[in-house]
């Protein structure tokens, strides 16, 4: 008996001895049932150890060209045997050295037999380790990047449609003056252009841990070249340049400083809040039945309710931006707790925090995305919802108005101060219409205005310079950003099923 099944029996769980074999291990979801294989790809072993192998070959390539003793022929067995890992032989080694980067240079070694006296020349874990990470936050960075392309692009095609559908206004969540649907989803877009322009400066000064040595002073490699300062430099240098990174950071101890985790993950909540907050709207409009989120065919709502449409992707994206926006604590609290040159208790929860982050971020745009190609807004909806608000809105134009006829302010002023109190105690009270119009248009002091209360009261002249914002929103400050991108337009990427 396994000591699975043990536990299974002293536990006291009813589980048959060999049942499910295959689906007895934990599956994290945002991998197996949401993220995209792209990013996934990018936090994989695959990825990571290779990255490692690439690392060790860059800094082998740069020993050499500085002078060091460097076969060419080692180098091309280092760089012909990249992608050759025996995963295996390096857990072995990794049980016996008690360390998981010794297993990976015994398993280069391996595969490279010529090129094991010099793997990891002057090196330390963090070599490998701290700049790996920063290689994979790069490539996520990028993903990310292209995700919020694609969701600016396709919610300006959403806002040009509805750029002057004349809709409620909402402040603390009550009725106040009209927007038009366009207008409200460039305040969608414009968070989500302060997070592109936020990411794109992460990707464009992150930058790469570089040849520090173990604590930072480069002593193993100016032990290396014989004391030879401009050596060590250009050997940092050039180690960056292999590894595709315009600079090293200036200073560190054994590691980058963790203040880069942090910086990174805050983006990635500032991505997270955007998210939901549009996503936050999606659902509140859907309960009013205005706009809807993409529903399939065959989708069920409710296993009890057969009727409904629930905003699930909405929900999801909500779901996992709360996860997200928390992040950044405990990034900040990892870097306030490391004591000197480094503490080992970074570790554990950076191999969590900064994948996780990245591949809920992705789900949350694959979301965004989606949700905004799929939206569905019921114009005669709105319209009946503007139309039970717009007659008290209306009141100060008609006012206005007949004032210019020759009527008396004060008189009218109480008119409709009457009138709109009935009104309200009608349609509070007893569940009717907004009768207000019926009742102005009844009144002989507004006889002046009652050929033309109609045209009053069209919603899109309650909107102010919506529809021309928007115009100029999407002329001045998004046509120009996705100019600028209109490379990642054209990738598509390969989603999970569980949209």
């Amino acid at each position: 008996m396994s000591n699975a099944e043990k536990f299974l029996q002293v536990a006291g769980i009813d589980f048959p001895e060999g049942a499910l074999p295959d689906h007895r291990v934990y599956e994290h979801p945002l991998v197996k049932r949401y993220a995209t294989k792209e990013m996934s790809f990018v936090w994989s072993p695959a990825m990571k150890f290779t990255t490692w192998r690439k690392l060790w070959t860059a800094l082998a390539t740069a020993e050499q060209e500085l002078g060091i003793e460097i076969t060419d022929e080692q180098l091309q067995e280092m760089r012909d045997n990249l992608y050759d890992i025996d995963f295996a032989h390096a857990e072995e080694k990794e049980r016996e050295f008690r360390h998981d980067v010794m297993g990976h240079v015994h398993a280069f070694g391996k595969a490279a037999p010529t090129a094991m006296p010099i793997i990891h020349l002057g090196a330390t874990s963090c070599y490998v380790g701290d700049n790996t990470d920063l290689v994979q936050i790069r490539e996520a960075l990028m993903l990310v990047k292209r995700k919020l392309v694609k969701t600016i692009s396709i919610l300006k095609a959403f806002a040009e449609k509805h750029r002057d559908v004349p809709t409620l206004g909402f402040t603390h969540y009550q009725p106040a003056q009209l927007t038009t649907v366009g207008k409200r989803a460039t305040l969608w877009m414009q968070d989500l252009l302060l997070d592109l322009d936020r990411v794109s400066r992460e990707i464009d000064e992150l930058p790469m841990r570089g040849v520090k040595g173990t604590t930072g002073t480069q002593a193993s490699f100016l032990e290396l070249f014989d004391g030879d300062h401009d050596k060590v430099k250009a050997l940092n240098r050039r180690v960056c340049d292999l590894m595709g990174f315009k600079k090293a950071i200036p200073v560190s101890g054994q590691t980058y400083t963790r203040k880069i985790d942090f910086s990174v993950l805050s983006a990635l909540s500032g991505v997270a809040q955007s998210a939901y907050k549009m996503c936050g709207d999606v659902r509140l409009l859907a309960n009013l039945k205005e706009v809807e989120e993409p529903f399939a065919k065959t989708q069920i709502g409710s296993s009890a309710m057969a009727y409904k449409r629930n905003p699930m992707r909405s929900e999801r994206v909500c779901s996992l931006a709360r996860y997200v926006i928390g992040l950044p604590q405990a990034a900040a609290n990892t870097h306030a707790n490391q004591w000197f040159e480094r503490t080992l208790d970074d570790s554990a929860i950076r191999r969590v925090a900064l994948p996780e982050g990245f591949l809920a971020t992705d789900v949350i745009l694959t979301l965004l995305a989606d949700i905004a190609d799929g939206l569905h807004v019921w114009p005669n909806v709105i319209r009946s919802h503007v139309m039970a608000e717009l007659p008290f809105m209306a009141t100060e134009v008609i006012l206005m108005e007949c004032v210019k006829a020759g009527g008396d302010r004060q008189e009218l002023h109480e008119a409709i101060r009457v009138h709109s109190m009935n009104a309200g105690a009608v349609v509070k009270g007893e569940g009717k219409p907004n009768d207000l119009m019926e009742r102005i248009a009844a009144d002989p002091l507004f006889a002046s205005v009652h050929d033309k209360l109609d045209a009053m009261i069209d919603p899109i002249l309650f909107v102010g310079r919506a529809p021309e914002q928007v115009d100029e929103f999407l002329e001045e400050e998004v046509d120009p950003i996705l100019k600028e991108n209109e490379e990642l337009l054209g990738v598509d990427s390969v989603d999970a099923v569980n949209v």
